[in-house]
C-alpha cells in the first residue's frame, strides 16, 4: 500500500473513531485515544513521503529537461519516481525487464555480501536470468518496535530541543481528618527541568547509473530495507543510546528508572508482574508495555504446565486446543515488544505512553543526488536515509529494568 492509500485509510479510520465517540456522546477512551494517536503519526509520516515524492518528481523532470532522451528509451518518457522507494528509479514494462541478458538453463548465484563502504553496482547473479523470473524480493517483516508504545509527538520550526519537567517525588499524605482537626500537608517536590536535543540518526547507499537502469525493482526494494533498518537502529538509541556526543539517552541509562530482579527461571513472568505493581506503587500509572529480548521472549513462550500444555498455546492452536494460535502473545496482556536491542537478561516495564514521548522534526528523510564528491563523473548515485528524533522521559519511575534468569546463575 502507497503512502497515500495508508494516508486515506488512516484518516478514515480515525474519523471513524470520532465519530463513534461523538454519536455516543461521551469522551475517547484511552484506547481510542492510543489508535488516533498512532494514526495521526501515520498521517504526518505518509504526508511527508508524499511531499518528498512530489518533490522527487519534479527534480526527476527538471534533470530530464538538460537532455533529450535516446530514440526507443521508454524508461525516461514514463517521467520520475512515483514514490520514495524508487529515488532516481523510474518504472520499467516488460519490455525492460526483458532487456536483462539471459541465458537459458543458468542458475541464480547467491550474491556477494560487500563491505560497508562497496557501491551497490549490478550483481553478476542478474545476468543469468531467464526473461520470465521470480522477481521477489525477501522483505523485512514489519514487527512493532519500540516507538510505537511511546507518545509521539513533533518539533516546531527553529526548535532543535526539547525542554520539560522531570516529576518530582510525593511526600506527605491525604488522611483522615477529624471534625476541627487539623488537616495533614503533602508536598510535591520541586520538579528538575531537562532538555533533550534532537539527534540525527543517518546512513547512505550509492549505487552505479548501470543497478539502477539494470535492476530498478531491487534498487527500490534496497531503499525500503533502508527505512527499516533506520528503524531499528532508532529502537537501539531510544532503549540503550549512551546520551554521549550524537547518541539520544536511551530509556536504560536514565537515572530514576527502577529495577527488579528475577529469583529463578520460573520467577521470570512473576518479576515481570511485580515490575508492573511497582510502576503503579510509585507513580500511579499503568503499565501499559514490555521490551524483551527475543532469546527471553523464547524461554516464556516456550514454557509448559503440568500437563505439558503451553501457556501461550501450542504450534497448531491456542491454550487448551481453544482459538487459533498467535504470534507474540502479549505478556500479561500488555503490548509486548521482542526486540534484539534490548540485551538478552533484561527486560523494560513501563507506563510507555504516559511517561515518555518521543519528539520527531522533520519526519523520515530520504534524498537522492548524482552530485556528491565525484558521483557525476563517476555515474554514481547516493540516497541519504535519515531522520532527527529527542527522547523525553517525565517520570522515570514508571520504568522498571528487568532482571531475568536464564537458568545458568542470571537473576537466580
Amino acid at each position: 500500500m502507497g503512502p497515500k492509500a495508508q494516508r486515506a485509510a488512516a484518516i478514515k479510520a480515525a474519523q471513524e473513531i470520532i465519530g463513534k465517540a461523538e454519536a455516543e456522546k461521551r469522551a475517547l477512551t484511552d484506547e481510542e485515544r492510543t489508535e488516533l494517536k498512532g494514526h495521526e503519526q501515520t498521517i504526518e509520516d505518509c504526508t511527508v513521503q508524499i511531499k518528498a515524492a512530489e518533490e522527487d518528481e519534479q527534480l526527476m523532470k527538471r534533470l530530464g529537461s538538460y537532455g533529450a532522451p535516446d530514440e526507443g528509451d521508454k524508461d525516461r518518457e514514463q517521467g520520475g519516481a512515483k514514490s520514495l522507494g524508487e529515488h532516481f528509479v523510474k518504472h520499467v514494462g516488460e519490455e525492460g525487464l526483458a532487456r536483462v541478458k539471459t541465458v537459458t538453463g543458468s542458475t541464480v548465484a547467491a550474491p556477494e555480501f560487500k563491505a560497508a563502504d562497496d557501491t551497490q553496482a549490478t550483481p553478476g547473479a542478474l545476468a543469468p536470468w531467464l526473461t520470465t523470473y521470480d522477481r521477489t524480493i525477501v522483505r523485512a517483516f514489519r514487527r512493532p518496535v519500540v516507538s510505537d508504545l511511546l507518545g509521539q509527538g513533533t518539533l516546531g520550526a527553529g526548535s532543535n530541543a526539547v525542554t520539560y519537567l522531570v516529576e518530582g517525588s510525593v511526600e506527605g499524605a491525604f488522611g483522615a481528618v477529624a471534625e476541627g482537626g487539623g488537616k495533614p500537608q503533602f508536598h510535591i517536590t520541586d520538579p528538575e527541568q531537562r532538555t533533550d536535543a534532537l539527534k540525527k540518526i543517518a546512513g547512505f547507499l550509492k549505487f552505479t547509473d548501470e543497478m539502477v537502469e539494470d535492476a530498478q525493482f531491487w534498487v527500490s526494494e534496497i531503499n525500503q530495507r533502508g527505512i527499516y533498518l533506520l528503524a531499528l537502529a532508532e529502537e537501539g538509541q531510544l532503549l540503550t543510546g549512551s546520551g554521549t556526543g550524537a547518541n539520544v539517552e536511551g530509556l536504560l541509562n536514565r537515572s530514576g528508572v527502577q529495577t527488579e530482579t528475577s529469583a529463578g527461571v520460573e520467577d521470570n513472568p512473576d518479576a515481570l508482574f511485580r515490575a508492573m505493581t511497582k510502576i503503579q506503587t510509585a507513580t500511579g500509572l499503568q503499565a501499559d508495555g514490555i521490551v524483551i529480548n527475543p532469546a527471553d521472549y523464547e524461554r516464556l513462550r516456550l514454557s509448559r504446565d503440568g500437563n505439558q500444555q503451553y501457556y501461550g498455546g501450542g504450534y497448531f492452536t491456542g491454550p487448551y486446543g481453544n482459538g487459533d494460535i498467535e504470534w507474540q502473545p502479549p505478556i500479561w496482556g500488555r503490548r509486548t515488544v521482542v526486540s534484539a536491542a534490548t540485551p538478552a537478561g533484561t527486560a523494560i516495564v513501563g507506563a510507555f505512553n504516559a511517561a515518555a514521548t518521543v519528539y520527531r522534526k522533520g519526519g523520515v528523510r530520504v534524498e537522492t543526488t548524482n552530485s556528491h564528491a565525484e558521483d557525476f563523473t563517476s555515474n554514481l548515485i547516493t540516497t541519504r536515509i535519515e531522520e532527527r528524533v529527542a527522547l523525553a522521559v517525565r517520570i522515570p519511575s514508571a520504568f522498571v529494568n528487568v532482571t531475568l534468569s536464564d537458568g545458568t546463575g542470571t537473576g537466580d
